[in-house]
């Protein structure tokens, strides 16, 4: 603990109404994305039961997810699964669900930056951490990759005690408005899902793509495994909207081709039905910042970029030899800031590198913001889940 106090699951509990089982659930943003959160002490501890929930409570297998809280587009179907912790050095841990609108996958080996900015606001909005100062700092172990940050959120005195703050002048591009800012600072993210930071052990591969021929790319894994390719060897500029790119299907199938050939260089074997490696193709930056962007995650070209994927291609502009070096405009030093240009504007991160070895990157900081949008139940069918008859092992004191 930094500066809460670990407060414990104390509030409410998942029950039976009718039909349906009632869930405890907390809907946040945090950055680009949004989602129901919950207590994992509200959930069963086995997997099946757990992701038929999560399925359930979205609305997938669905292209609408019309019977459930999903938004229809993979960044409105992500959750979240919060508990403290009693690791040494850790006070909560994450458990990130990225879901799909069409498919019953629940896939819990990626990370999200953007949903973890809304896991300390979670925890202090559900009960799990109590704050006692003007700011609250807590540290939260990703469990999917084992990746630790510190997050830091704005708690003021208020009438009846500490709050967490979500009005601000914070923006971000992608979200409306401003907000309050959410410091993440990520401790030693680099191969948090692959073997290391440069899993094929070079800063640039080449991979034969049908009608195109030999591409040049660079397998990179800095908190997000990315496969990053200049745009112009595909015959695309790097500029196209996001709704241009999502109708080029001739570039999805190529883009396909090529993620399948990476995955396996990257040591993930079949990615077929995997969420990662994404697809991000780099142009030179056209506002001003270091690098231009378009981020597929993985079939879908995303509005914006995730925090992870700024990460890693922020780390990809400041690696001599990448494919991103060739394009991007940095500076030099041990703290070096890379404003990452995506289709909705764009993306800093603060690097901080190593001064014996300035390739490698051991701090990556950047700002976020969150909010609650609903506190209450979600409901699911009781024959998914019903917590009266769990066994002994799942049954919730």
């Amino acid at each position: 603990m930094v500066q809460a106090t670990i407060q414990g699951n104390k509030k409410g509990r998942p029950r039976v109404q009718g039909s349906q089982t009632a869930i405890p659930c907390w809907f946040m943003r945090g950055g680009t994305s949004k989602g129901p959160f919950f207590r994992a002490d509200d959930l069963p501890q086995d997997q099946p039961s757990r992701d038929a929930i999560l399925l359930a409570a979205m609305g997938s297998p669905d292209p609408r997810q019309i019977d459930g809280v999903g938004g229809a587009a993979p960044l409105t179907s992500k959750a979240g699964i919060v508990d403290v912790s009693e690791r040494d050095g850790v006070d909560l841990e994450f458990r990130f669900a990225q879901l799909q609108p069409d498919s019953d996958v629940v896939d819990l080996t990626p990370n999200c930056g953007n949903m973890l900015a809304a896991v300390v606001p979670f925890a202090l909005e559900s009960g799990l951490l109590t704050a006692h100062d003007d700011t609250t700092t807590a540290r939260v172990l990703t469990l999917n990759t084992g990746l630790v940050a510190e997050i830091t959120v704005p708690t003021p005195a208020g009438e009846s005690g500490r709050y967490v703050e979500y009005a601000g002048h914070t923006r971000i591009d992608g979200v409306p408005g401003a907000a309050a800012p959410i410091s993440i600072n990520f401790l030693d993210t680099a191969g948090s899902v692959c073997s290391s930071l440069l899993p094929t052990g070079n800063v640039r591969d080449r991979v034969d793509v049908p009608g195109i021929g030999p591409v040049e790319v660079t397998c990179i894994d800095n908190g997000q495994p990315l496969v990053i390719v200049a745009a112009a060897p595909l015959g695309r500029t790097g500029y196209e909207s996001t709704a241009a790119l999502n109708g080029d299907q001739d570039l999805k199938s190529r883009l396909e081709v090529l993620r399948l050939a990476c995955g396996e260089l990257m040591g993930l074997g079949d990615v077929t039905g995997r969420n990662y490696p994404k697809m991000t193709l780099v142009s030179p930056p056209a506002q001003g910042g270091a690098i231009n962007t378009r981020s597929f995650i993985p079939h879908v070209c995303h509005d914006s970029i995730g925090v992870l994927a700024a990460v890693t291609a922020a780390t990809a502009c400041v690696i001599e030899g990448t494919v991103a070096h060739d394009v991007a405009r940095v500076g030099s030093g041990p703290r070096i800031q890379v404003s990452v240009e995506h289709p909705a504007g764009e993306f800093s991160i603060e690097l901080g590198l190593d001064p014996v070895n300035p390739q490698r990157v051991i701090k990556s900081a950047l700002l976020r913001t969150a909010r609650l949008i609903m506190a209450g139940d979600v409901f699911v069918p009781c024959r998914i889940w019903n917590p009266d008859a769990a066994s002994p092992k799942e049954e919730h004191s």
